[in-house]
């Protein structure tokens, strides 16, 4: 059983954006000392607009997921940036019933039973994993599917946004830290995995 794998970047009061979703206020921390351990950590989860940017270049093998699900607000920063496949070096999901026909061959667009779909990839035969990119409805409603946490903590207090579930009522999960690394500007990054059986 593949684990799916919430990767994501959130304020230190637990917003991964302000109210709009915008995470422009994250930027000033993404260091040479971050990137670095982007790229030999979790390459994957740059896009191809970045990469570029970066100087990644294609030779750059994932190292933690060969999927990626995301909604349609995060899919649309692709798509605003001339990608439509934001990341084509990955499997790429979206969850949308408003685009229609996908704008690349390497995007599916799961209009229906999201939770059906995450299922099927996670029974999938492979060593990497599946990250789910976001945005927050999504993963409200993937929330008990979640098998890991990756919260990349940003020293910023946002005072209100968009939350890293949205729409769920209650859910008590338990959680156990696996790692945490600590970076000169105040990122923490910390992993977690779901406990099983404790929910």
């Amino acid at each position: 059983m593949r684990k799916l794998t919430y990767f994501v970047a959130v304020s230190i009061d637990g917003f991964i954006g302000d109210p709009s979703g915008d995470a422009n206020s994250f930027m000033p921390f993404v260091d040479e000392e971050f990137l670095g351990f982007l790229k030999s950590e979790y390459p994957e989860t740059v896009s191809a607009t970045g990469r570029r940017i970066l100087g990644f270049g294609d030779d750059v093998p994932n190292q933690k997921f060969d999927t990626v699900i995301q909604g349609m607000g995060s899919y649309q920063l692709g798509l605003d940036e001339g990608e439509p496949s934001p990341y084509g070096h990955l499997r790429e999901y979206v969850a949308s019933r408003s685009i229609g026909t996908s704008p690349s061959a390497n995007v599916e667009i799961v209009a229906d039973d999201l939770l059906g779909k995450v299922r099927a990839l996670k029974a999938e035969e492979s060593e990497l994993g599946i990250w789910l990119c976001g945005g927050a409805q999504i993963a409200g409603q993937l929330i008990d599917e979640v098998d890991e946490l990756v919260l990349k903590t940003y020293p910023v207090l946002l005072g209100s946004g968009m939350p890293m579930f949205a729409g769920v009522e209650s859910a008590v999960s338990e959680f156990e830290l696996t790692s945490s690394r600590v970076f000169g500007n105040g990122v923490v990054v910390r992993t977690y995995s779901r406990k099983r059986g404790k929910d």
